[in-house]
C-alpha cells in the first residue's frame, strides 16, 4: 500500500500505521498513559477537609456558575477538590497573559520575533514562572475558602492545602509539556480536551434517565437539542477550517544565469483568528460580578450579576452584553495574532505583491480591511454558537448538558482537528521514510 505524494491517508491507513510503526505507537501510548495519570490525580483528595461540609457549602454557595465554568477546564477538579484541582488552568492563564504582554512590551515582542528558538525558550520559562505565581495565588484563595470546612482549620491547614494545590498544578503543567515533546498533539490542549470529555458520560446518563421518564415533551426536547449540537459542530468545523485566500504574485528573479518566472501563491487569512479565546474572555468577565458579589457581600453586585445570566428575568440583556463582548474580544485577539503592517513588509522583502494593490501602505490597508470583515463574520458566528445552545436548553428545559456549552464544543472540535492533522503528518512522513529505505 503506497500513499501518493500530497494525498492524505485514509482513516484505515492511519490506524494501520499507528499499530505497525513503533515510533508512532510509542507516542500514542505515552499520550494515553499521561492523560490517564492526570485524570487519576483529580480524585486524590486534599487531606484535612470535611467532605460532607464542603459539598453542602458548594451547593449553597452563589459561586456555582464560577465553579462550573472553571470545572470545564479542570475536569471537575475544583468541585472534587483533589490535588489536581487547578489542573492546567494556571498555565493557560499565564499563557494568555504573556500573549497580551507580548503585544504591549517591546522586549517580549523582540524575544518572540527576533531571538528565534532561544527567545521562545525564554518566553516559555517566563510563562512557567508566571504559572507558578498564578497557581500560588489561586491556591491561597482556595485554602481561605475551604478553611471553614477543614477538620483542623488554621494556618497549618492553609499552608498544607496551598502546597498541595501548587505542587499538583506544576506537575500537571510538566505532564502537558511532556505530552507535547514525546506524545501527540499539544499537551495543554489535550488535557482540557480530556477533562471536557470526562464530563460527557454523566451528562449522557442523566439525559437517558430523562428520556426514560416517559415525558414526550422532554423526549422531543432532547431530540431537538441533539440536532442543534450536531448542526453546531458542523458549523464549527466549517468556520474553524475556513480561510480567505488572498492571491499574491512573486516577481521574476535571476539567480546566476537562471531566470525564474513569476510564481502565484496565496496569503491565507483564517475566518476565526481568535479560536475559542474571545468566548473564554467574555465568559470569564460575565461571571466576575457574581464571584465579586459572593466575596464582597454586596447587594448591588448581586442584583447586577443577576441580569448577566441566561435564565434572568431579562435574558435579552445577557444576550446583548455577551454578543458585544465576544465581538470586542474577537477584534482584540485578532489584532494580537495578525499584524497587517508586518505582513505588508514581509511581502515587500520577498518581492511579492497582491495583484492590483501597490506595495507598502496600500497593501497593509487592504489586508486590514479584509481582516476586519473576516473578524466580524467570525465574531458573529462565535456569538451564535455561544448563545443558541443555551437558548435551546432554556426552551426545551433539558439541562443535562448545561456544562457542555459553546466553549466546550469549540475546544473539542478544534483540538480533535489539530491532533488528527498531526497524526496524519506522522503517518505520511513515516511512509515516505519507508519508501526511501526501500
Amino acid at each position: 500500500m503506497v500513499i501518493s505524494r500530497g494525498k492524505a491517508p485514509t482513516a484505515q491507513e492511519t490506524f494501520l500505521q499507528m499499530a505497525q510503526a513503533a515510533g508512532l505507537r510509542g507516542r500514542v501510548l505515552v499520550t494515553l498513559g499521561l492523560l490517564i495519570l492526570v485524570r487519576l490525580g483529580i480524585y486524590i483528595p486534599i487531606p484535612g477537609i470535611d467532605r460532607f461540609a464542603f459539598n453542602e457549602r458548594l451547593q449553597s454557595s452563589n459561586l456555582g456558575g464560577v465553579i462550573g465554568f472553571l470545572d470545564i477546564f479542570s475536569g471537575g477538579g475544583l468541585s472534587a477538590l483533589g490535588i489536581f484541582a487547578l489542573g492546567i488552568l494556571p498555565f493557560i492563564n499565564a499563557s494568555i497573559i504573556i500573549q497580551l504582554l507580548t503585544a504591549a512590551l517591546p522586549s517580549l515582542e523582540d524575544l518572540q520575533k527576533n531571538e528565534g528558538e532561544a527567545g521562545r525558550r525564554k518566553i516559555s520559562q517566563i510563562t512557567r514562572y508566571l504559572a507558578l505565581g498564578w497557581s500560588l495565588l489561586q491556591g491561597v484563595v482556595i485554602s481561605l475558602w475551604v478553611n471553614e470546612v477543614a477538620v483542623n482549620p488554621g494556618f497549618g491547614f492553609m499552608f498544607q492545602c496551598t502546597l498541595a494545590i501548587v505542587a499538583g498544578s506544576m506537575f500537571v503543567m510538566w505532564l502537558g509539556e511532556l505530552i507535547t515533546e514525546r506524545g501527540l498533539g499539544n499537551g495543554a490542549s489535550l488535557l482540557i480536551f480530556v477533562n471536557i470529555v470526562a464530563t460527557l458520560p454523566r451528562a449522557l446518563g442523566q439525559t437517558i434517565e430523562l428520556a426514560q421518564s416517559g415525558d414526550r415533551t422532554m423526549v422531543g426536547g432532547i431530540v431537538i437539542l441533539g440536532l442543534v449540537f450536531l448542526v453546531t459542530i458542523v458549523g464549527i468545523v466549517f468556520v474553524q477550517e475556513g480561510t480567505r485566500r488572498i492571491p499574491i504574485v512573486s516577481a521574476k528573479r535571476q539567480v546566476g544565469r537562471r531566470l525564474y518566472a513569476e510564481k502565484s501563491s496565496y496569503l491565507p487569512l483564517r475566518l476565526n483568528q481568535g479560536g475559542v479565546m474571545p468566548i473564554i474572555f467574555a465568559s470569564a468577565i460575565l461571571i466576575l460580578p457574581a464571584s465579586l458579589a459572593q466575596f464582597a457581600q454586596s447587594e448591588f453586585l448581586v442584583r447586577f450579576a443577576s441580569y448577566l445570566r441566561p435564565d434572568s428575568s431579562a435574558p435579552w440583556v445577557y444576550v446583548i452584553v455577551y454578543l458585544v463582548m465576544i465581538i470586542f474580544f474577537s477584534y482584540f485577539y485578532s489584532s494580537l495574532v495578525v499584524n497587517p503592517i508586518d505582513m505588508s513588509q514581509n511581502l515587500k522583502r520577498m518581492g511579492a505583491s497582491i495583484p492590483g494593490i501597490r506595495p507598502g501602505k496600500a497593501t497593509s490597508e487592504y489586508i486590514s480591511r479584509v481582516l476586519n470583515r473576516l473578524t466580524f463574520l467570525g465574531a458573529i458566528f462565535l456569538g451564535l454558537v455561544a448563545i443558541i445552545p443555551t437558548a435551546v436548553e432554556g426552551a426545551t428545559r433539558v439541562r443535562t448538558f448545561q456544562g457542555l456549552g459553546a466553549t466546550s464544543l469549540l475546544i473539542l472540535v478544534g483540538v480533535a482537528i489539530d491532533t488528527a492533522k498531526q497524526v496524519q503528518t506522522y503517518v505520511i512522513s513515516q511512509r515516505y521514510e519507508g519508501m526511501v529505505k526501500q
